[in-house]
């Protein structure tokens, strides 16, 4: 879009049996209200097909967002800010959405994920299972792309009761819950917070032009 004044906004995620899906649809609900023209895209399955299938949630999932595009380099360098959702892997990134971030070498290269602005958020089987630890992984990588970090912080009443200021997390207790309000409404919130955060710095670039 010409207008400098609106900002781009990509969301990012994988999911296997649809917490990170549901806290992705509440960034994404969060970016479209703040005026953003977004995108959502999954990341491509690496499981085999033998371990989706013996998970009914896993297996049920797919098919329920079958529909969604799959992610491409493009809707990274199309953006102004990239919010990247993944549930943690042993307090680490999925390897799904680690895969994605690897085969970005070329728009690396190039200088293209540089100067836009990223976030992330995450999902947890357990209490303590990696909720901070799996996003400042993830934010690892940015510092490399020469990205802007936008964490949500402690900016906004919801945050301190979600409590997780590096990104919005949720607690599934290993699958039996689903996010609640309280991390849809913080997830709703990081959304708007990227996407304002994003607006000002495409406005500021575009005065310097």
């Amino acid at each position: 879009m010409s207008d400098a004044k609106v900002a781009k906004v990509s969301v990012i995620y994988y999911s296997a049996t649809g917490n990170v899906w549901q806290l992705a649809k509440a960034v994404l609900q969060g970016a479209e209200k703040n005026g953003a023209e977004v995108r959502l895209r999954k990341v491509p399955e690496l499981a085999p097909e033998e371990a989706i299938a013996s998970n009914a949630g896993w297996a049920s999932h797919r098919v329920e967002t079958q529909e969604i595009a799959e992610a491409a380099a493009t809707d990274v360098t199309w953006a102004d800010a990239i919010v990247f959702g993944t549930p943690t892997r042993y307090g680490n990134v999925s390897a799904q959405l680690k895969q994605f971030l690897d085969t970005l070498g070329p728009q690396w290269a190039q200088g293209s994920l540089a100067n836009k602005v990223y976030s992330g958020f995450v999902s947890v089987g357990t209490a303590h299972g990696g909720h901070e630890s799996t996003l400042l992984a993830l934010y690892q990588t940015i510092y490399h792309f020469g990205g802007i970090v936008v964490a949500p912080g402690y900016t906004d009443p919801i945050k301190f009761q979600e409590g997780n200021p590096y990104g919005t997390s949720h607690t599934s207790a290993n699958g039996a819950n689903p996010p609640g309000e309280l991390e849809l409404a913080a997830a709703t919130f990081q959304g708007g917070r990227v996407t304002r955060v994003a607006a000002a710095f495409r406005r500021g670039l575009a005065n310097q032009s």
